[in-house]
């Protein structure tokens, strides 16, 4: 049986077997764009220019945290098993020392307000994740079971 696809460029096309990934990226972009101005204009008219700037580091951290797994993914996507295994095992490691530091760095200042940025950090993990997982299931990838090559197929077995 030869494979099915729905790409022009053939079955050995990295488009379709990426479009998931970049539909979830795209889709997290944009709710992270929304969920910034959102933030930045409720933070600022509730705490003024401290919750703008907590508003914005909220934004930064929360969304870059998430989007930055999603590209990971999406470039590890062509390498072998285990090298992508370990490539998103050191960039989750990575990611978990630079917003600890960052949070480290931050406490010493008070010129944001740090309700607005804790708010803005958990609205970002929670809407870019779900736009991330809406982009992925809105996509339509085709599968095929392809039967054993000894095998005879059987209309009685479904």
């Amino acid at each position: 049986m030869r494979p099915v696809s729905t790409s022009p460029a053939g079955p050995s096309s990295s488009d379709s077997a990426d479009a998931p990934l970049r539909a979830a990226l795209r889709y997290g972009l944009i709710g992270l764009v929304v969920l910034t101005v959102l933030s930045v204009v409720l933070a600022t008219a509730l705490a003024g220019v401290a919750g703008l700037w907590g508003a914005l580091l909220g934004a930064a951290i929360g969304g870059g945290f998430i989007l930055t797994t999603a590209v990971v993914v999406l470039l590890g996507a062509k390498l072998p098993p285990t090298t992508a295994g370990m490539v998103m095992l050191a960039s989750w490691v990575g990611k978990l020392l630079v917003a600890l530091i960052v949070v480290a760095i931050l406490q010493q200042f008070d010129f944001y307000d740090r309700m607005a940025l804790f708010l803005t950090v958990v609205g970002a993990l929670v809407i870019v994740l779900g736009a991330e997982t809406y982009g992925v299931l809105r996509q339509k990838v085709p599968y095929v079971t392809v039967p054993e090559q000894g095998r005879q197929a059987d209309p009685d077995q479904d």
